[in-house]
């Protein structure tokens, strides 16, 4: 269980932002008063354009920034007073997420393995699931550096849920890779719904936001546009395809 409430962020500007921003205000608001609960065995998605607060609130939730106002519970711990005890919980998947190069896919997962405290025998049985659901096994033993785009997004899902967390939370997760990396990622959600995970995914294309969540919110210049269920915001569509509604939601 994800439970947010009033969340605001906000960044000081140094003099070069400010002159690009056009703006003398000392602080720019990124996320702007949101409230939002995200439950187990669903997939919630957290949609807006470029700059709309997203990855920063996605940020916030997997404890990597704190927030400036507001409240954020995960699995009933409070993430800002306790964020250690709430990050062993959070599986976080990002496009910016650091691979060792040196390393082969094997001994980058034992190296987070062992700093989640994963033992030997969960460790064998995590590795022998997502290897074979991620279509692994092959490259394994090759140094990440030597390893495609695709691969090394592979890698960097199973880092992610190696330590089977309870909330996993996907940014972008199939953005740029080839149509079997990417349905090999829905597979994997999928999975985490099933198993009764709490699942936050963000993407820009719709079709696979359509394919796979029950509710979603649309966030832009770091507000809350809409909130509610995938079949209650087809239901309400007053445009011809889910990107136009998505597209009128943002503007409105």
């Amino acid at each position: 269980m994800i439970n947010v409430k009033n969340l605001h962020k906000k960044f000081l500007l140094n003099k070069e932002q400010k002159k690009e921003l056009q703006t003398n205000d000392k602080y720019a608001l990124v996320v702007d008063d949101l409230s939002f609960e995200c439950r187990p065995g669903e997939i919630f998605s957290l949609l807006g354009p470029n700059g709309a607060g997203k990855t920063t609130t996605l940020r916030m939730l997997s404890t990597i920034i704190k927030p400036t106002e507001g409240s954020i519970e995960i699995g009933g711990i409070n993430a800002i007073t306790h964020p250690n005890e709430a990050r062993s919980k959070i599986g976080f998947l990002t496009g910016s997420t650091g691979l060792y190069a040196r390393l082969n896919a094997h001994e980058f997962i034992d190296y987070f393995a062992s700093l989640y405290g994963v033992n030997n025998k969960d460790l064998t049985e995590r590795k022998n699931y997502l290897f074979d659901l991620l279509d692994m096994n092959d490259f394994a033993h090759n140094r990440i550096a030597k390893l495609s785009t695709g691969m090394k997004q592979k890698v960097s899902i199973c880092r992610t849920m190696i330590h089977n967390p309870e909330v996993v939370v996907f940014d972008e997760p199939t953005s740029g890779l080839d149509v079997i990396t990417a349905e090999s990622i829905i597979q994997l959600i999928r999975d985490c719904k099933s198993q009764q995970k709490t699942v936050i995914f963000s993407s820009h294309i719709m079709g696979e936001v359509d394919l796979l969540c029950d509710r979603l919110a649309i966030i832009h210049k770091g507000k809350l546009k809409y909130q509610g269920t995938m079949s209650d915001f087809r239901k309400n569509m007053t445009e011809t395809s889910l990107t136009g509604q998505f597209i009128k939601t943002v503007q409105s």
